[in-house]
C-alpha cells in the first residue's frame, strides 16, 4: 500500500507521521507515537477503551481511520492531564473508581466531554455518558458516584 504523510496536533505538539490507508488512529498513536493510554480492547468501537478527543469530541479511535486526524487536534489522557491530575481525577482516584484501569482512560475522557459541556449533569445524563465505555471490574457506582463530586453534587 502506499503511505501517506499525515500531520495533526498531539496533546497540543505538531506530529508527523507515516500512515497506510487502512491505518485506525489508536494503532497509529499506541505504535507509531508511542500514546499508550487508549488501549486496544474489542476493535469494534463498543467497550470505550480506545477513547481519545478528535477536534474537541471523543471518538472510539479503533474505529477512526488515522488519515481523519490530518489538519485536525487528537488529545488523549496524557493530555489531558499534563499539568497534574485534574478534579475529575482526583475523585476518581479518592473513590477509588477503578481496580484493574483498563476503562479508565476512556471513562475519564467521555466523564471530561460531559463536564465541559453539562457542568452539573443529573445522575442519568452520567450514565448515558458514560454508556460507551465497559467496566468488568467496579459495577459503575464508584464512578458515577465519582462524577458526580466532580461535579459538585
Amino acid at each position: 500500500m502506499n503511505k501517506t504523510g499525515i500531520a495533526f496536533k498531539l496533546n497540543g505538539v505538531q506530529r508527523r507521521v507515516e500512515v497506510e490507508p487502512n491505518d485506525v488512529l489508536v494503532d497509529v498513536l499506541r505504535d507509531k507515537l508511542g500514546v499508550k493510554s487508549p488501549k486496544v480492547g474489542c476493535d469494534r468501537g463498543d467497550c470505550g477503551t480506545c477513547t481519545v478527543f478528535l477536534n474537541g469530541r471523543t471518538v472510539r479511535s479503533c474505529l477512526v481511520l488515522a488519515i481523519e486526524a490530518d489538519g485536525g487536534e487528537v488529545v488523549t489522557l496524557e493530555g489531558i492531564s499534563k499539568d497534574g491530575p485534574t478534579k475529575l481525577q482526583k475523585a476518581f482516584v479518592e473513590r477509588s473508581s477503578f481496580q484493574c484501569g483498563f476503562c479508565a482512560p476512556g471513562m475519564v475522557l467521555s466523564a471530561t466531554e460531559l463536564l465541559q459541556n453539562n457542568p452539573h449533569p443529573k445522575r442519568k445524563e452520567i450514565q448515558e455518558a458514560i454508556a460507551g465505555n465497559l467496566c468488568r471490574c467496579t459495577g459503575y457506582s464508584p464512578i458515577i458516584e465519582a462524577i458526580e463530586a466532580a461535579a459538585g453534587k
